[in-house]
């Protein structure tokens, strides 16, 4: 089984922030995610002030898996190379890199591991369950 939920990688001067509308939440990563309306939401930016604060991941989370946000989650903010695979894993489909990271790096990160053995938020059953093995 190979990853098929590839989160889309952009460059800071490619972003426009302005994607702003009704289809659109732009939330701080303090935000207690459970409360939100999301009935016509087709995107949700997630904000990370600084690369060491993981809130933000929680949030993409949640919004995934308790949820079932279906849209376009995207990481916003002090996003680095580091980053791309944990927020895949997370339940982010797209995120906009600080403007110093290496494009090309961030993609070679999403092609160091063809599986997983842990569970994810788009894929929830570990790996020897999809396998048909008993615990």
């Amino acid at each position: 089984m190979t990853m098929t939920n590839t989160i889309k990688l952009i460059a800071a001067d490619a972003y426009a922030a302005s994607s702003a509308g009704l289809n659109f939440l732009q939330i701080s990563n303090d935000t207690d995610v459970s409360g939100l309306k999301l009935q016509g939401i087709a995107s949700i930016e997630l904000q990370f002030p600084k690369f060491t604060d993981g809130r933000a991941y929680s949030q993409a989370y949640l919004l995934r898996r308790r949820l079932g946000f279906k849209g376009d989650l995207r990481a916003t903010g002090d996003v680095l190379v580091d980053q791309v695979l944990p927020l895949q894993r997370s339940g982010f489909s797209s995120a906009v890199l600080r403007a110093d990271q290496n494009m090309t790096s961030a993609q070679q990160q999403l092609s160091h591991f063809a599986q997983f053995y842990q569970g994810a938020a788009m894929q929830p059953q570990p790996h020897f369950a999809l396998q048909g093995a008993t615990a």
